[in-house]
């Protein structure tokens, strides 16, 4: 079949469907959506039942490139300062040296059992040397899992912010590949220029993006995450333009943005929690039909070494290495270990060589698709099992609430109270945003002149205005009371 603009609609619409109703059971059986998701595309391709007839990577890249804009935007937002900064320094080596040396570990093994020149090795080594954001978020999500010692917090760190790293390697290595007099070391000023360009650039349009969020009056809800789309597509592109690393600005961005009170922070949180999954399901249902079964077979051989290598000695050798002057029990290094998820990020990084065509870019392709299947098949089901054999579980009925899960979750308070804004009061003529409420408190309410004002961030509040609170316990109260009485913020 044909993709045409007639059916193009049906097709993807009925390829969204099955995947939700699919993704919804399968865990019943313990099999992660992502590889449910990839399995459609596939069956639904040249070679499968469907017939779909798709053979553009630079289609899937630029698929690839927007879906990633959006799982990483969403996994910074939900990244929560307080539990990151404990873990910070680790996440980050784990993020730099860790990929660095998954790629030189595994490029070597490939050069030892491969004809691929080194640099060639290399650059297979660089495209599945991270941790895939999308399969790290959303298996650990999926399965609900608690862990101890921030480990969690650890590896959606790593994971969203080593993609950056992989990039640089993978384009490095490209380019030594394609123009074979460059030296190794002329890499390292590209390294350096993407890098520091992509944190500046992260981290002053977050402060951009929270001053235009805050401060601009749309005056319709809705549109305040379509705002954020703007601005995070302005901050990938923009930082892209001057030589930045787009993906590592948007995180860091994302990251900070997350972390600041902002005007309908609940609805842009649960929008783009919405979004990223539509963006994974896409994703992986193109790059299903991007791949023909046919030409992995001749490969599946090399495959399974190259992946075994990289799940038993290459990954955790990386971890080992980066994490050895960090005080940490061996068990927790081992499980950090087994969390080398590979997903639809390398298999992306793979069109590079594509588009570039290389000459081996094809074997290239197929090998890195095999090892993402392999990786998400074999350590993505059993993450829970890894998790209790290493006893790093923590009991579910003593899972921690993060921050954001309140926002999607809507928990509820166990208090209510009215507090009276006086004259004098340091809330008045100040908007709600403004005032930064601690996060266990919440109005439901404002009764004005016998009249009753339905609450945003942007709602400026008056004199003698009642504020209908829901609050956690007693000491949101005084937290409260304490920012509108004296102007502390909490």
């Amino acid at each position: 079949m044909n993709l045409t603009i007639e059916n193009i609609l049906l097709v993807g619409s009925l390829l969204l469907f099955i995947s939700i109703i699919v993704g919804k059971t399968s865990y019943k059986f313990g099999v992660p959506t992502l590889i449910l998701f990839l399995a459609i595309g596939m069956l639904a391709g040249s070679d499968g039942i469907g017939g779909i007839r798709f053979n553009d990577p630079g289609l899937a890249q630029f698929i690839g490139i927007v879906s990633l804009n959006f799982i990483l935007f969403s996994g910074g937002l939900d990244t929560h300062w307080k539990a990151v900064k404990p873990i910070l320094k680790e996440g980050l080596v784990l993020s730099t040296l860790g990929v660095l040396l998954t790629a030189v570990t595994l490029g070597a093994f490939v050069y030892y059992i491969t004809d691929f020149t080194i640099y060639e090795s290399m650059l297979l080594g660089s495209i599945v040397s991270s941790t895939d954001a999308a399969a790290v978020f959303s298996i650990l999500r999926s399965k609900n899992l608690a862990l101890k010692n921030n480990l969690r917090p650890t590896l959606e760190l790593e994971s969203g912010s080593n993609d950056p790293m992989a990039y640089v390697l993978t384009l490095a290595f490209l380019t030594l590949v394609i123009n074979q007099d460059l030296s190794v070391f002329s890499i390292i000023p590209l390294f350096l220029q993407q890098m520091v360009l992509g944190g500046i650039g992260g981290f002053a349009f977050g402060k951009i993006s929270e001053i235009i969020i805050n401060k601009i009056k749309l005056g319709f809800e809705g549109l305040y995450p379509v705002l954020v789309i703007a601005l995070m597509f302005i901050t990938f592109s923009a930082t892209n333009a001057v030589g930045g690393n787009g993906f590592l600005a948007i995180y860091i961005c994302a990251v900070y943005l997350g972390n600041q009170d902002l005007i309908h922070k609940s609805t842009i949180i649960k929008m783009f929690d919405g979004l990223a999954w539509l963006m994974q399901i896409v994703l992986f249902l193109t790059l299903g039909l991007l791949v023909f079964p046919s030409e992995i077979i001749p490969y599946m051989g090399v495959g399974i070494l190259i992946s075994v290598f990289l799940i038993l000695v290459a990954r955790p050798v990386s971890v080992f290495l980066s994490l050895i002057f960090f005080k940490m029990k061996m068990r927790r290094r081992f499980y950090i270990s087994w969390v080398g998820l590979r997903g639809a990020v390398p298999i992306v990084f793979a069109t590079y060589p594509l588009l570039a065509d290389i000459d081996k870019a094809n074997m290239i392709f197929n090998i890195v698709f095999f090892i993402s299947v392999t990786s998400v098949l074999i350590q993505g089901t059993t993450l829970s099992v890894f998790a209790k054999w290493l006893h790093v579980a923590l009991p579910e009925e003593i899972k921690p609430i993060t921050e954001n899960d309140r926002y999607i979750l809507n928990l509820p308070k166990s208090e209510m109270e009215e507090v009276t804004i006086p004259e004098h009061s340091f809330a008045v003529d100040k908007r709600i945003i403004d005032l930064h409420f601690p996060k266990s408190a919440f109005i439901v309410m404002i009764k004005r002149d016998n009249k009753f004002v339905r609450p945003g961030g942007a709602t400026v509040i008056k004199a003698n205005d009642i504020l209908v609170l829901l609050l956690d316990n007693e000491d949101s109260l005084t937290e409260v009371n304490a920012i509108l009485d004296q102007g502390i913020v909490a």
